[in-house]
Formats: C-alpha cells, structure tokens, sequence
C-alpha cells in the first residue's frame, strides 16, 4: 500500500480524535493564483475531529475526514508543489489544490502558505503531518504483517532498480517470470530511490555500501566504475592522452553532480564538456558510444561492448555493492522470498 492506494476498505469506520492545535491564522475563502485561497482570520484554539477509514463521510459532522483528507496534506507536504504531489497521488494538480481547499474550509484553518519555493505546511499543516505520518506507518505496518502471512506464489510484486541494474541481471529477472508466471512483476527504474516503507515498492535492488538498517536482504556482489571511450575516439586521441585530453559528458547541471565536479577538478581539470544528459545511463551509453566524449560506467556493463574501451584505471572511490533489500515484515511473503531465493541462487 501507497499514497496511491484508496481509502481504507475496511467494514467499519475508526474514530481518532486528534487534538490539532491552530493559532490565530488567515482562513482560505477561494481560489487564487498565489496559493490555496484568499484570507480571513480565525482565533486560535484546538481542533478536534474524527477519521473515517470507510470512505463514507458522516452527514452529521461536518469535520469528519477520511484517510484521503490525510493523504493529500502528506503528499503536499512531503513534495512542496501541486504538480508533484499530483504525480505521488495519481491525481491532477487541480484536483490536489481543490481537495485541499475543501479541507482547509472544512476545518476553518489554513494548512498550507504558498512561497517562492514552494507551499510550506502552517502550525496547523504540520500537526496534521505529524498525525497522518503516524496512521501512515500504523496502516503499512498492519499490511506488512497481513502480506507477511500470504501463503499463494501469485499476486502482484513490485521492484525498485536502476536501468543499469536492470541491464545487468536481464537473465534472472527473464528467468524468474518464465517460472513463476501467476506473480505480477512490475519494475520501476530510476535513479530516485522509492520508499518500502510507504510501500512504493516491495523489493529494492540498489547500489549501496549503506543499505538502510531499516531494510534486510543480501549482498550480490560488487560493481566498479572506470572511464570509457569510444573505440574511434580514443584512436583519435591518442594512446597516451590523458583524462582532460577527451571531450567529456556531463549531468544536467539541475541534478546533483559535486562528485562528479570534484573528480574533474583533480584528474582532469581543464577537461572540455561537450555535452550534458539527464540522468538515464541508456543515453550516456549511447552518446559515448557514438564518440562525442567519455565518461564513468561500470566495468561488468561495459566492457564486453566492443564499442566501448577503458581509458583509465578502475576508481575504487566508486566501487559499490549490490544489494537485494525489502522489509522485515515482508520477508516471508512467498513472492518476495521466491524473488529474493531465484536471484541468489547460484544457478541462477
């Protein structure tokens, strides 16, 4: 379960009173272009209301909220824009700004101010923050442990990884489909780490020398990193040529690149960029491939291409492990351990 998930299907509906303190602040009364609404003012005191984990609200009581209400100021909240916590939720920003709205309304308080660099939860906000992350964790810690008990090898599974990642363990994740074709594989590749906990996925395969110690799995092995050419540009070049002789590429300078800056700055510190990618490994690889520059890949990736040649040593300072990771509460569930057994085991 996720942010995306409904409200609870559950047969009957949970009250929780939760006190919410809110001090004197400016009430929404419609929508406007510089936040969620224009502003009155309310005293200060504290909200007391019910959460209704049905879906159904209660016609007699106007501050009933159900898991949804909680759901939107987590995900604005957590993201700090309309359009990305549209995106965490499967919703339009419309209906995010509109929902919130409602909301604001229906307690008498505003949740949110909107700033240059985003909406940031009021006193308020972040009370119910607090309160939404709570029932968050209570519900994915209850799913964990009803999952945990899942007896049938079919079902949907959903894992997290890298392209990279994906490339290089084609076989067992071919392999694993061929043989257990009632489970429902869904893989999500990005450089964005997803979030097991909220249940953004079941299982991580990741690059780590830090797994989180909120995780448990196993270690595959160990990918090292050198910088590669083409074929005809490292002729061009030359034998002898250095790190700053190649034309390099280069992340888009909108993601986080100081590792990579500080790496030029020493080896190759006159380097010319010739070009700047996003950052999806398939289009570095390609962009190398075709000679406009040089750039890290891991060896196991790249060095069977017989359009790619390694131009330097193996960076050690790169190394990283490989790691299959999931719950604890989710380590007995038969599609997660068959997934976890078939990458490990040595056939395989």
């Amino acid at each position: 379960m996720n942010l995306n998930a409904p409200a609870l299907p559950l047969a009957l509906s949970v009250p929780v009173t939760v006190p919410v303190h809110v001090p004197a602040l400016p009430l929404p009364l419609s929508s406007d272009s510089h936040g969620l609404g224009n502003q009155r003012t309310r005293e200060s005191g504290t909200f007391t209301g019910t959460f209704t984990f049905t879906g159904e609200k209660d016609e007699c009581d106007n501050t009933a909220m159900d898991w949804d209400d909680l759901r939107f100021v987590l995900a604005l909240s957590r993201h700090g824009s309309l359009s990305h916590a549209a995106a965490s939720l499967g919703a339009s920003h419309t209906t995010v700004g509109r929902r919130l709205r409602a909301l604001e309304k229906k307690l008498g308080v505003r949740l949110f101010d909107s700033t240059p660099e985003g909406f940031v939860a009021t006193a308020a906000g972040n009370d119910m923050r607090e309160v939404a992350e709570r029932l968050e964790h209570e519900v994915l810690s209850l799913e964990g442990r009803v999952l945990g008990r899942d007896a049938e090898l079919n079902g949907k599974l959903r894992v997290t990884t890298m392209d990279l990642l994906l490339r290089h363990y084609r076989p067992q994740f071919a392999s694993f489909i061929a043989r257990y074709p009632s489970v429902e594989l869904t893989v999500v590749t990005s450089d964005s780490e997803l979030s097991l906990l909220r249940r953004e996925a079941d299982i991580a395969l990741r690059l780590s020398n830090t797994p989180p110690e909120n995780l448990i799995g196993r270690k595959l092995g160990q990918l090292d990193f050198a910088v590669y050419a083409s074929r005809e540009l490292a002729q061009r070049v030359g034998p002898e040529a250095h790190y700053a002789d190649y034309p390099w590429v280069h992340w888009d300078e909108r993601l986080e690149t100081r590792w990579l800056d500080s790496w030029l700055s020493e080896h190759a510190p006159k380097a010319k960029i010739a070009l700047r990618v996003d950052a999806s490994s398939l289009i570095l690889r390609e962009v190398v491939r075709a000679g406009l520059g040089v750039f890290f890949f891991a060896c196991a990736d790249a060095d069977p291409d017989p359009e790619l040649v390694r131009i330097g040593p193996i960076q050690p300072q790169f190394s990283r492990d490989i790691w299959l990771l999931t719950l604890p509460d989710l380590k007995h569930t038969s599609r997660v351990r068959a997934f976890l057994d078939h990458f490990t085991a040595p056939s395989r």
